[in-house]
């Protein structure tokens, strides 16, 4: 389009210029009381001169040093960051300095008052109007200009003053004058092209301009720009005679020519594949009737039809660039910056056909001609900043300057310095970068490629973000789980595999994909009628389903997969297509072989067990005579035994019990503890409690036949090993004599009294070929019950023996009326822990008789006399 995109306006009335004031004060035709629409004008923080803040030390909040959270490297990051930023405002106070000066010099002027009572006046009025000194001093200088950019800023003022627009929408009166105060206090073209990209068309949403200057022969040279990169506007520094661009058009169409979008036109300009969609604007510079050149203003999108004051601001401009055209020269080519060197020039376009942001840097060196620093040469279009900032911020700034972290923990400037040394090519993944926006540090995860080209780097970064972190972490689990997905459109019959599902299926990416419909053509021909039914649900039934089934690869291996999916249904209810995953569980099925092999020999393990533990059971029965029942009947005796197994599983251990009546009228009593249990244990049980009933008739005592069990123990046993305590006790004397093998000596409970009998030496059975056993002899009164038992009645893992004897003493000292009441309080009340079977044997002494008739008087308790 060759005319600016609006309709024109009516002019409006341009307000009456100041009139001469007495010297006491300002009339009241200068400055209303009350000064323009609070609303009426606003500043940006980047337009309105902040005071600097206080040094450090001083104790001011906006000077302060960075938090202690940071590393040395991001303190000293953020405080070349504030500084920065110092500088900056103290740029933009001296330009609204020089703004603020300019209206007290027009206040001097009419007024005829002295500079300091300017400054008063001038602050005095800014107070009653609520607005800055810098907007009153515009508003002043531009009703005493009445020049060009007065008749923009005044109109536009009187254009929106009538509306309910934000502040922001005012803010040109400020803008305008800051960019020519900028402009004339600049020494070159390329200072005021800074100027108007910073102060005026910035903005506007502009992103870059580019001032050329027009020779005499046609051509262009460009003679200021801001926002491109150094090698951008080197490779642009000159457009030939009769060359078609943007600006030439600009050149020779009066009204400026107007590019809604550069994708729409095959017109060359600077910058176009920075902003290949972005909107541009060429107006003629000129002055008095002569054309000097050209403005261009560059926009990042599609530039849609702007305001008539919009467009009136941006002429003022470019009739600002015509004054400092005509007043300076073009640079000639000793003057212009250095052009990027032709290995950079290569890597940018290589740089711009990357699809990850990428960074062209060339070595930027101090004047020792050592490396100092990378200028960033050139950003690609894919450029995306971890701080998010704009290409143009970061495009020709110096790496430290832009990413000062870059020197601290990631070593990313080490990196790149070691690359440009060395040429070796550096790559990482997930290399953490952080960069400083206002003191605190970002931090983001990017996958890092450096390479050397020539006497440039190239660094390329790909920032990780949450849809690839997701994204990463899905296909490394279908990875692991051996799951593959797919899709199938059933009306356009395309098929969508990821790559897991050929890896799957054994067979290349390039092959086509199977479709559901011939999954049994790759499945196990006694599959055929589960896959069937599993198609029927899904396709016809319009379900989702699974199937199980084997899958016979190509590569002739079997494997066994699980296919689960679900049909895709449109508004009728009409599958539209399908979508499932498969999973290969080959590994699951020959686990659940295994387990099922498992069970089953668990299962005939168990049955023998219990075989076996019935079998034990039944010897126990013929064995051991029920314990319930009076094993034998003494006049003038009461006898009980008890026997508890330790476990449910093996009712039978080595713990064994007899009483018997001799024929000699005296009552063997015995209990005996063979190591083990099970079968062994019970067999060897069974040897030595007979063998002890069979010597017991040949009338000897207790300590010859231990040691004649000793020997069968150890010859005729397969060499066990055993304790027992055996007595004899005589129903007409009342009296016991007993011995013991390694056994816990017998409990004597008389009264309220519970006592161990005094030790016999005697060694476990089995232990020694030979070896003797002495004896003791006890006299029995009335009422006195002893007690034989095994070990497993007192044992404890955490207690000694001689702690719980002391319990068993105590328990025993309680006598229930009967002998059987007496046992089994001793077994409820035991706190034995083992694993050990228990037997217990207890005879009561009752009153003796003569002759079988009336009992005795003046019985009395013998002493203890002991026996070899």
């Amino acid at each position: 389009m060759s005319r600016p995109p609006y309709e024109d306006a009516a002019s409006p009335e341009r307000p009456a210029p100041l009139g001469d004031a007495p010297s006491d004060g300002p009339p009241d035709d200068v400055l209303a009381a009350d000064g323009p629409p609070a609303d009426a004008v606003s500043v940006t923080a980047a337009d309105t001169p902040v005071a600097a803040p206080p040094p450090a030390g001083t104790g001011g909040t906006a000077g302060s040093e960075p938090s202690g959270d940071l590393s040395p490297v991001g303190r000293l990051a953020a405080t070349v960051e504030r500084l920065r930023r110092e500088v900056r405002a103290a740029q933009a106070e001296a330009e609204g300095r020089a703004l603020v000066e300019l209206a007290k010099g027009v206040l001097v002027e009419r007024l005829g008052c002295g500079p300091a009572a300017a400054a008063r006046h001038l602050t005095e009025l800014a107070e009653q109007a609520g607005v800055t000194p810098l907007e009153l001093a515009v508003d002043v200088i531009n009703q005493s200009a009445q020049d060009r950019l007065s008749e923009v800023t005044l109109g536009f003022l009187d254009t929106v003053a009538g509306r309910a627009r934000a502040a922001e929408d005012a803010e040109a009166a400020v803008r305008l004058r800051t960019a020519e105060s900028g402009a004339l206090a600049a020494q070159d073209t390329q200072a005021v092209a800074d100027s108007l990209l910073q102060h005026a068309l910035g903005p506007l949403g502009a992103v870059a301009v580019a001032i050329w200057a027009a020779g005499p022969d046609g051509s262009l040279t460009l003679a200021g720009s801001a926002g491109f990169a150094p090698g951008e506007s080197a490779r642009w520094h000159y457009v030939p005679p009769d060359v078609a661009t943007v600006a030439r058009r600009g050149l020779t169409e009066r009204t400026g020519h107007w590019v809604e979008s550069l994708a729409r036109t095959s017109l060359p300009s600077i910058g176009r594949h920075l902003f290949p969609d972005g909107g541009r604007v060429a107006l003629p510079a000129g002055t008095g009737g002569r054309i000097y050149g050209v403005l261009e203003i560059v926009w990042p999108a599609p530039l849609v039809p702007q305001p008539p004051q919009v467009v009136r601001q941006m002429e003022a401009l470019a009739e600002l660039c015509a004054h400092t055209l005509e007043t300076s020269r073009p640079p000639q080519a000793s003057e212009r910056p250095p052009g990027p060197l032709p290995d950079a020039t290569e890597l940018m376009d290589l740089a711009e056909g990357l699809h990850d942001p990428a960074l062209v840097l060339v070595p930027h060196l101090d004047s020792a001609g050592g490396l100092a620093d990378f200028r960033i040469q050139h950003v690609n279009s894919r450029f995306l900043d971890p701080a998010g900032r704009p290409r143009a911020v970061v495009n020709g700034a110096l790496l430290l300057e832009a990413y000062p972290m870059a020197a601290g923990e990631s070593e990313l400037f080490q990196r790149v310095e070691r690359v440009y040394a060395t040429g070796e090519p550096f790559r990482a993944r997930r290399m953490g970068l952080t960069a400083l926006v206002d003191e605190v540090a970002l931090a983001a995860t990017a996958d890092i490629s450096i390479s050397r080209h020539g006497s440039c780097v190239l660094l390329i970064w790909r920032i990780e973000d949450e849809t690839a972190r997701l994204a990463s972490l899905l296909q490394n689990a279908q990875r692991l789980g051996r799951i593959g997905g797919f899709e199938e459109n059933l009306l356009t019959g395309e098929i969508t595999w990821n790559g897991q599902m050929f890896a799957l299926y054994g067979r290349p990416e390039s092959s086509p994909p199977v479709p559901l419909e011939r999954l049994a053509a790759h499945a196990h021909p006694d599959d055929a009628v589960t896959i069937g039914r599993f198609l029927r649900t899904l396709l016809h039934h319009r379900r989702p389903a699974s199937a199980a089934f084997r899958l016979q690869r190509p590569d002739g291996v079997t494997r066994h997969m699980r296919v689960v999916a679900e049909p895709v249904l449109d508004t009728d209810d009409r599958p539209v297509a399908l979508r499932g995953a498969y999973q290969d569980i080959s590994s699951q099925h020959w686990t659940e072989v295994a387990l099922a092999a498992t069970r089953d020999q668990l299962a005939h393990t168990e049955q023998q067990a219990h075989e076996r533990n019935r079998l034990t059971l039944q010897l126990q029965h013929a064995i051991m005579p029920p314990t319930h029942n009076t094993p034998l009947e003494v006049p003038g005796l009461q006898v009980a035994v008890r026997y508890r197994p330790a476990e449910e599983e093996q009712l039978v251990g080595g713990d064994w019990y007899d009483a018997v009546r001799l024929p000699s009228g005296l009552v063997m009593l015995c209990v005996g503890d063979v190591a083990g249990h099970g079968i062994e244990a019970a067999t060897s049980m069974v040897v030595l409690r007979n063998a002890l009933r069979g010597l017991a008739v040949t009338g000897a005592g207790p300590g010859q036949l231990l040691s004649w069990l000793n020997m069968v123990a150890h010859h005729l046993t397969g060499a066990v090993t055993a304790t027992a305590v055996c007595g004899l006790y005589d129903p007409a004397r009342g009296t016991l004599r007993w011995a013991r093998a390694g056994h816990l000596p017998p409990v004597l409970v008389n009264g309220e009294e519970a006592v161990p009998l005094p030790l016999v030496k005697g060694l476990l059975l089995g232990a020694v070929p030979e070896t003797r056993y002495e004896e003791g002899e006890l006299d029995l009164a009335a009422g006195d019950t002893l007690l034989m038992y095994t070990d497993g009645l007192i044992e404890r893992r955490d207690r000694s023996v001689e702690e719980s004897l002391g319990h068993l003493l105590s328990t025993a000292r309680t006598v229930p009326p009967t002998l059987d009441q007496q046992l089994d309080r001793l077994l409820v009340h035991s706190r034995s822990d083992t694993d050990d079977d228990t037997c217990i044997v207890g005879i009561r002494v009752g009153p003796r008789t003569s002759d079988g008739g009336e009992p005795r008087d003046g019985e009395s308790r013998a002493g203890e006399s002991l026996h070899a």
